[in-house]
């Protein structure tokens, strides 16, 4: 009897120290906390870093793309073989869960982040969660994928719709004709350049919590897209910016129009490189900083490497 106990006091210290032990190693692998101004990535993509440390530790992505620039192109997840428009949002799979990072390398982009929030969603322990990637999944709000309509539930959901070298932000959820990708949020941020009264209403409700988050960002032509990230939940590292900081931020990038897409641990933002995938935030998953989330939807670009 004593040697079960023993064991199975072991085995709950065992269960009580692994994320602990898990949290430390993967928060000795994040880059330092540096500012980068203005670093092209590929031609018509740039990167900023901003790192603050008032009033909270703070690190936020900035990618600034022109959409104008030859050889740039949007591309969002496809629906899998067999897979069709869930309209009721109970039965029903549309995409395969997947890490952004690993949808950058299976369709040769060279940007990716994630886009729509999804169902059904579970994160309980480092081992205990869902999706898991290559998992059938829902997505919530309208998405395109080289024209095809990949879903449709809650169509009254903020949208990205991009058409050709340009892109538009629509309140409605709905896309004009000949979109050929499109993503959605949960909240339209930024109208003519001011905050909406949606978000004012939101930022109210979620009373200056930092998070991590995922914003979409256009200015009044549509030819100009900031994909910013802010990393989070993650104490003297990156605790997050409020709802209300990263609607300010964007307004001040000169943005007309702005969404909130997928958040907290499901913000991610990887690029190609001559080795492989990377990912240039610190996204974290079950509690474990710099480990992907496996996602329903993601927003990718094509774009020229930079000449010599």
């Amino acid at each position: 009897m004593f040697g079960w106990r023993k064991v199975t006091e072991g085995l709950i210290w065992l269960g009580l120290l692994t994320p602990l032990v898990l949290y430390g190693s993967y928060s000795l692998r994040r880059p330092d906390r540096k500012a980068i101004t203005h670093q092209p990535l590929f031609q018509g993509i740039v990167y900023s870093r901003q790192v603050k440390d008032q009033p909270r530790p703070q690190i936020i992505h900035i990618f600034d793309i022109d959409l104008t620039t030859p050889g740039v192109r949007p591309y969002t997840t496809p629906g899998y073989e067999g897979a069709e428009p869930n309209r009721v949002g109970l039965q029903g799979r549309e995409t395969l869960a997947q890490r952004t990072s690993d949808f950058l390398q299976t369709h040769n982009l060279q940007l990716a982040v994630n886009a729509n929030f999804f169902f059904p969603f579970r994160e309980l322990t480092p081992w205990n969660y869902s999706p898991r990637s290559d998992q059938p999944i829902n997505i919530s709000g309208l998405a395109m994928s080289d024209g095809e309509l990949v879903s449709i539930l809650k169509t009254n959901r903020p949208t990205l719709c991009f058409i050709e070298q340009r892109a538009v932000i629509r309140d409605d959820g709905s896309c004009h004709n000949g979109t050929q990708q499109a993503v959605a949020g949960n909240l339209p941020m930024l109208a003519n350049g001011e905050p909406t009264d949606k978000v004012k209403k939101r930022i109210l409700v979620e009373n200056n919590k930092p998070y991590p988050f995922t914003v979409a960002a256009l200015d009044a032509d549509g030819t100009r897209l900031w994909l910013v990230l802010a990393d989070g939940k993650q104490p003297l590292y990156a605790e997050g910016i409020t709802l209300q900081e990263i609607t300010n931020l964007v307004k001040d990038l000169g943005a007309d129009t702005a969404i909130r897409l997928d958040g907290g641990g499901s913000t991610t933002g990887a690029i190609s490189t001559p080795k492989g995938p990377k990912v240039l935030n610190v996204p974290i998953q079950a509690k474990i900083p710099g480990r992907e989330r496996p996602v329903a939807n993601h927003l990718g670009f094509f774009a020229k490497p930079l000449e010599p």
